[in-house]
Formats: structure tokens, sequence, C-alpha cells
């Protein structure tokens, strides 16, 4: 039962769509906690574990890896100031998209998969560039997201490859609460 406590904790109601658009941010330390601060981030993050680990195979180290990589390609857009399309609809969507895939347990072809991980990145990775102050700071800041991100991939990997029945009817909750999360966060938001 301890071991569903942080499925448990991932859906609990946090501040939704963590980009306000005010100030920036700088340092280590906020990088860090941000992605744990805003639901839209904590549940998108631990959906590509969670989906990772359901998938299997390369997939288990492919699917963080690509978002990841996307995720800092998307935060250098950012803090160059180049523009990405409805940001916040992507980052919204990654957690439905996500959320459903993991619920259904889809498994697409590793390319699919590896397409969808790197596109929701990029939006994630494109709003917290954008809010990065630029200068000594936004290095630190990078490092603690990318860490902070890579600890959520690894939860729900944790939990998507357990192997037992418990636990990937867990991960498969979880992606449905995910969803119904984000869907209930748009429409009272």
């Amino acid at each position: 039962m301890r071991r569903l406590l942080p499925v448990a904790l991932a859906l609990l109601p946090l501040p939704a769509l963590a980009h306000t658009g005010l100030g920036h941010v700088a340092g280590f330390t906020a990088g860090f906690a941000h992605p744990l601060g805003g639901a839209d981030h904590l549940m998108a993050m631990v959906a590509v574990g969670l989906w990772a680990g359901l998938i299997g195979g390369r997939a288990t180290w492919a699917l963080p890896l690509a978002f990841l990589a996307a995720m800092t390609a998307g935060g250098a857009l950012g803090m160059a100031g180049i523009g990405l399309p409805m940001v916040e609809a992507g980052i919204a969507g990654s957690v439905i998209v996500l959320g459903a895939l993991v619920a259904l347990a889809v498994r697409p072809p590793l390319a699919v998969a590896l397409g969808l991980a790197a596109l929701f990145g990029l939006f994630h990775g494109h709003a917290h560039g954008a809010e990065m102050a630029p200068g000594a700071g936004a290095a630190g800041y990078a490092a603690g997201f990318l860490l902070a991100t890579a600890a959520l991939h690894a939860l729900g990997l944790a939990v998507g490859a357990a192997g037992r029945p418990g636990f990937r009817a867990a991960a498969r909750v979880a992606g449905a609460g995910s969803v119904a999360a984000m869907v209930a966060l748009l429409v009272l938001g």
C-alpha cells in the first residue's frame, strides 16, 4: 500500500497551469521546485514514466529521454524569445493525452511514442525557458528543472514497470485520474 502513495499524491489537487507570465524565475532551487508545484507538470511528467513503464522494452528509457531532450530544446527556444504557438494548450493537452494513453495502456510503435513524448516535452520546456531570467540563474534553473523532471519520470517508471497486476492497474487509474483532473481544472479553472 505504501508503494501506491506516490501515485495518490500525484493526483492531489495543486495549483494548475503554473505559467503565470508574471516575472522571471532563476536558480536551481526554483527550477527543481517548479515541476513539483504545478499540477499540469506533475501529472504530465509522471505520466511519461508511467507510459514508458507500461510499454516496456526500449521505451522504458527512450520516452523519458526524448521528453527531457525536447524539453531542453524548448527551453532554449523560450529563453531565446522564439515563440511557439499554443504552449499552454499543448501543456494541458499533454496531460490529457498522456493520461489517456496510460489509462488505456496504449502501445504504439516506438517512433510514435517518442514523437508524442518529444512534442509534449517541447511545450513544457518552452514555457519554462520563456520564464527563465536571462543570465547566471538560468543554467541553475534549467538543471533543477531537468533533475526534478527526471525524478518524476523515474517515479512513474517505478509504478508502471513494476510488472505486478496491482501496479499496472494503479498506473492506469493514475492516468485516468490525470485526465479527469486536467479536464476539471480547465472547466472549473
